[in-house]
């Protein structure tokens, strides 16, 4: 659980980044664009939420407005910690208040990940203004927080940092630690950071290991720390855009293109399972009935993938990947299901023909289909005024089999 209280901990006991955290908005870098926003809520703090990519200083605005108002600043992890924990902090708050007469602020970092019933905690507290409350998430705040909380906080939303803008973040990092002959590799490292400060001074730090005979050979150094570069987190934005580059990249029949969001996928750790359920899911939703088989191709891939793990998991992972890509695509079932959910959730109770039924006298007048020439007899299966739900392609094996479909009812 973290439940951690700002304090002046020994510089030697702090990341590089956490040192090098600015105290005033006149040392924060970027943000050219809400610059003036932000100004107005360091100098007057409201409620805040401020969202955007890692490293772009959400946590730092909280302690720099910490600072500007002389409040202490209560940091409490969403992803750590729950309800009880938070309402013992909260409360720890409000009897420093009564017995001190000194406000706090509540930093919730990762808000994002708190449920409805969680965020609704806070409400009543920010509505009596008990303390500051300030958020930070990684995710799009319309989608992913609680109206009611949104309604009362101001959102502010922060960029990613530019090369130029990590790269004087990290020259000011090496002129405090004295460090001038790192210089030449900052503009490359700003580049690898992907507009996160906070992991640009990470691999400043883990370039200040180097010995000074190490640093001579600067394509070595350069080369493990873009190893270090590759960001893949599973449980975060990046997880998401890469999947989502994978499943558009096969539906769109680009094998290489989907080879190699596969191959970054594994090179982050990715689950090999959670690839294996997409690529069955996507088996049904875009190849479809173009190539039935891809659903027994990915099926299988996921047993194998389940029975011998990683590494040997990729090949049959591309095997299938490759397949899907290569296939034809459609989507008739998936879009079919969809109009047949939405027909029946927006009508009553929808009544079984009677000849259909398992009861009743009108079963009787069922005609067995088998019992006729070609297996097929015309007759009515869906209620009266039923609309049309599978709306036909002519893609791979799916035109052979509207073809018969056509042949056969064609006397109807």
């Amino acid at each position: 659980m973290q439940l951690d209280v700002f304090s002046g901990n020994d510089d030697h006991e702090l990341p590089l980044a956490a040192k090098m955290r600015p105290a005033d908005l006149a040392d924060f870098s970027g943000q050219g664009k809400i610059r003036t926003q932000l100004e107005k809520i360091v100098s007057h703090p409201r409620h805040v939420i401020f969202w955007g990519p890692p490293g772009t200083g959400k946590t730092t605005l909280a302690h720099i407005i910490a600072g500007k108002i002389d409040r202490e600043l209560h940091v409490f992890s969403a992803v750590t910690s729950g309800i009880p924990e938070l309402k013992r902090l909260i409360q720890e708050m409000l009897d420093t208040r009564r017995e001190f007469g000194k406000d706090s602020i509540l930093f919730i970092d990762e808000i994002h990940r708190f449920n409805k019933s969680q965020q609704d905690a806070l409400l009543p507290y920010l509505e009596n203004g008990d303390f500051l409350f300030i958020g930070a998430t990684t995710e799009y705040p319309h989608t992913s927080l609680n109206k009611a909380l949104i309604s009362r906080v101001s959102l502010i939303e922060l960029e990613k940092l530019s090369p130029p803008e990590l790269e004087e973040i990290l020259s000011r990092a090496l002129t405090d630690l004295k460090r001038p002959e790192l210089a030449n590799f900052l503009s490359e490292l700003a580049n690898l950071s992907n507009g996160d400060a906070r992991f640009a001074l990470n691999q400043l730090a883990r370039l200040m290991a180097f010995s000074t005979e190490e640093l001579k050979n600067s394509e070595k150094v350069l080369k493990e720390l873009f190893l270090h570069a590759r960001q893949y987190d599973r449980n975060a934005n990046r997880h998401y855009d890469v999947i989502s580059a994978f499943i558009k990249s096969i539906r769109g029949s680009d094998p290489d293109a989907a080879l190699l969001y596969l191959a970054i996928m594994l090179d982050g750790g990715e689950d090999p399972e959670f690839i294996a359920r997409r690529l069955m899911i996507l088996a049904s939703e875009d190849v479809g009935l173009a190539n039935s088989q891809a659903l027994t191709v990915t099926t299988n891939a996921h047993y194998v993938t389940t029975k011998i793990g990683m590494p040997e998991a990729r090949i049959t992972l591309a095997h299938a990947t490759v397949f899907m890509a290569l296939s034809p695509k459609s989507n008739s079932a998936y879009m079919g299901i969809n109009e047949a959910m939405s027909f029946v959730q927006d009508h009553p109770t929808i009544e079984v023909p009677g000849h259909l039924s398992s009861v009743g006298q009108e079963k009787k007048n069922y005609k067995y289909p088998h019992s006729y020439p070609g297996n097929w007899v015309s007759q009515d299966y869906a209620p009266k005024d039923t609309p049309r739900f599978y709306s036909p392609q002519s893609n791979g094996s799916e035109k052979a089999l509207n073809d018969h479909y056509a042949q056969m009812t064609k006397k109807k």
